[in-house]
């Protein structure tokens, strides 16, 4: 256990200790969304009244949104396997390096449909990605947002605009692929958008609609630029993880309760919950300058984002596993989902 857990694990225990003699079991969910993200609006708050419901009250679920139990994003996992919470929902992508399976959905253009990537996920992860990648906690689901676009200070019209602009990427694919297409990639979490924005540390960032009004990005930028038809220049993967000994430790009518609606329930549920705040958020747009990339166009990114799968692959090898053969997999999955 690292010392931050260490000493947000103690700072938290005797309110765990107080709150557990109320009911069987209290789940505290940490994330680094606000109270007005939709994932936590629409999709946590709606499973903490059915699970609670579902369990007569004996499973408390307690949400503790815009980190506000401690900790930076990328601390998040972590948080959970060593137990400082009992649960956490966080992008494994705000971890660089770890999990390098769970990139093969993030790669550009791969999602076409972010309801069937999502069970495409979930599937990889019940497979799989569990006793590899996730094995240090319990994966309660997983799935992905809906197609990422780009937002700006300047217009993007074509491919060679985003030469010279500073652009915020989520994770290490996407950065790379940002990299490719001539913009100067920055890492940065969600959190940290609104500031560097106004600092004017980036001139745009790469984000789904459906995230955007909770950051007030329609205020910072007014250009908006989509590609063609459904075409997602990327998405990126969430999952919701517990740690494991406190989901071994339930009692088994607590834990098929909790299981009920998690899994491939959640997966499908999270992803319509955010393909529903997209069409808000894209309306709350409007008045800004929505740009909307042609076939044509939408070809020339997708020709230049390949190097990007060249160099994953490449990558994949040196971590130990086929690389070409997880692109394949993931469509083979993707497609047998819609």
């Amino acid at each position: 256990m690292t010392i931050k857990t260490l000493t947000l694990a103690a700072a938290l225990g005797a309110f765990g200790a107080a709150s557990a003699t109320a009911q069987d079991v209290t789940i505290r969910i940490h994330h680094f969304m606000s109270e007005k993200a939709s994932l936590h609006a629409n999709m946590l708050a709606v499973f903490e009244e059915k699970v609670e419901t579902a369990s007569d009250g004996r499973i408390a679920i307690e949400l503790f949104p815009a980190m506000s139990l401690g900790g930076r994003p990328g601390d998040l996992y972590d948080q959970a396997a060593d137990g400082a919470v009992e649960a956490i929902l966080t992008l494994p992508g705000y971890t660089a390096g770890r999990f390098n399976q769970t990139e093969v959905f993030e790669l550009p253009f791969i999602m076409e449909d972010s309801v069937a990537t999502s069970k495409a996920f979930w599937s990889l992860i019940e497979s799989d990605l569990q006793d590899s990648e996730y094995d240090e906690v319990h994966v309660l689901s997983g799935w992905v947002h809906g197609p990422g676009l780009l937002h700006s200070e300047e217009p993007i019209t074509k491919l060679e605009d985003l030469a010279g602009m500073e652009m915020r990427g989520p994770t290490r694919v996407v950065t790379e692929l940002l990299g490719e297409l001539g913009a100067t990639p920055v890492g940065m979490p969600l959190p940290a958008i609104p500031e560097n924005l106004s600092k004017g540390v980036i001139s745009g960032a790469a984000l789904p609609w459906e995230i955007t009004p909770s950051i007030r990005l329609p205020e910072l930028v007014t250009n908006h630029t989509e590609f063609s038809g459904n075409t997602a220049l990327y998405t990126a993967t969430f999952i919701l993880a517990m740690n494991q000994d406190v989901y071994d430790s339930m009692p088994e009518d607590l834990r098929s309760i909790l299981d009920a609606e998690t899994g491939a329930a959640m997966a499908e549920f999270a992803a319509g919950v955010m393909l529903e705040g997209d069409v808000v958020g894209r309306k709350q747009a409007e008045a800004n300058n929505i740009i909307q990339l042609d076939e044509a166009e939408t070809e020339r990114w997708i020709a230049a984002s390949q190097p990007v799968y060249d160099a994953w692959a490449a990558r994949a090898t040196d971590e130990g596993f086929d690389g070409v053969a997880a692109i394949e997999n993931a469509r083979a999955l993707i497609a047998a989902n819609k």
